[in-house]
């Protein structure tokens, strides 16, 4: 098996691990299983991988990790949105 097949699997995989979570947020309306900060920290990480991704021309490492930080900013949107007052 190729490195780039190696390298989309992985992304598709890691990438997909966050939509079942986004699936019952929207499904409950529910985020106070959810950590802004967590959130935060995550997205931040991602982005600068998707950065990488561009520095070293790896489109595997750009469209996975760009995808993870749309899906995670739908998240933190939804974190903002839902939660309840009083709650941070």
């Amino acid at each position: 098996m190729s490195q780039t097949v190696i390298g989309i699997i992985a992304g598709v995989l890691t990438s997909a691990s966050t939509v079942p979570q986004f699936i019952k947020v929207l499904r409950k309306r529910d985020v106070s299983n959810l950590s802004p900060l967590m959130l935060l920290v995550l997205i931040s990480g991602v982005a600068l991988w998707t950065y990488y991704g561009f520095l070293k021309d790896e489109l595997p490492i750009i469209l996975s990790n760009g995808f993870s930080v749309v899906l995670n900013c739908a998240l933190l949107v939804c974190y903002i949105l839902f939660r309840k007052k009083g709650d941070s």
